[in-house]
């Protein structure tokens, strides 16, 4: 094994309660730009700026994904990654980027139906923190995440403080559309330029501040249960383009599609303002071992802690 090859991941299966470990798409490529080895970090300087700040290689990938011709990778990457095409709402496909944006039957996953809780908005890996505090480091991996700059608004960061937070990392292997996590009425979305680095778990145990490099997009969800939420989505290398799917001031219910990513890992952040959802605790516990948890969309994700809706009252954040 090449020395600058990074470690394997570890995530929890939910289902199974299983410590296993994540085939990942692309490894050898992210431990040579993201490792720790001394080649990686030489070749990542020149390299990683030329692929992630100009967009270029992400765009060129992208459009690839979408040629007649990409359709023959597909068969190949269900196999390798066991994907349960059983699920899939239709059989052919036009291009890889077709396969990848596929939707699926609303039988093969289940929304949980109690209004006071809120559902995973996607298939993927999660982190859940009950509370974040911007007068400290807030430690991810055993680096500080900066509010402020995530949101890239101050007053947003001030009123978020202290609140739950949820990162949802989608691996190229996903089903790559998200949902509406509970009950509300979303505005439009605030799209923030940013990047296109990695956000595989690779990449962010050497640069957390990835997250808020890369491009994002922010919507703001009034509910009734859960208070003011920000749904954020964050591009990553080979994102071609985040999708937004919903009508913006109208009312979504709970499981709703909201939008979906373009080829490409990417990953969600929900965050709760403080003392509005109390957090499962299976994925609070995983995230403090260590571990990201593997769910899938509809399964639930907290419950609220109150119902009074005071978001309305709320002074607009600027920047």
């Amino acid at each position: 094994m090449l020395a600058f090859l990074c470690m394997p991941i570890q995530y929890v299966d939910r289902s199974t309660h299983r410590i296993l470990t994540e085939e990942v798409y692309g490894h050898f490529a992210l431990s040579l730009l993201y490792g720790d080895g001394l080649f990686s970090r030489i070749f990542g300087f020149f390299l990683l700026p030329l692929l992630a700040r100009f967009q270029w290689f992400s765009l060129l990938y992208g459009y690839l994904q979408k040629r007649p011709k990409s359709k023959d990778n597909i068969a190949p990457f269900i196999a390798q990654y066991k994907i349960d095409a059983s699920e899939f709402a239709k059989a052919d496909f036009d291009s890889f980027n077709d396969f990848f944006t596929r939707k699926l039957k609303p039988s093969s996953r289940s929304v949980i139906e109690d209004p006071s809780r809120a559902c995973l908005p996607a298939d993927g890996r999660y982190l859940a923190y009950s509370a974040i505090d911007t007068s400290l480091p807030f430690l991810i991996k055993g680096q500080p995440f900066l509010l402020e700059a995530f949101l890239h608004n101050r007053v947003y960061a001030r009123r978020f403080e202290r609140g739950a937070m949820v990162i949802a990392r989608l691996a190229p292997v996903d089903y790559h559309r998200f949902h509406f996590p509970f009950d509300g009425v979303p505005s439009k979305p605030k799209a923030i330029d940013g990047a296109l680095y990695s956000v595989n778990p690779i990449a962010l145990a050497r640069r957390l501040s990835i997250l808020w490099h890369n491009k994002r997009v922010i919507t703001e969800i009034e509910s009734e249960a859960f208070g003011t939420v920000l749904f954020v989505e964050v591009g990553a290398t080979c994102v071609g383009t985040i999708h937004q799917t919903y009508t913006a001031d109208t009312q979504a219910a709970k499981g709703d599609e909201k939008g979906y990513f373009s080829f490409g890992g990417s990953c969600i952040v929900l965050l709760f303002e403080k003392d509005r959802i109390e957090l499962d605790a299976d994925l609070v516990e995983n995230t403090k071992r260590g571990f990201e948890t593997y769910a899938h969309f509809g399964q639930s994700l907290g419950k609220a802690k109150r119902a009074t809706n005071r978001a309305s009252k709320q002074t607009n954040p600027q920047s």
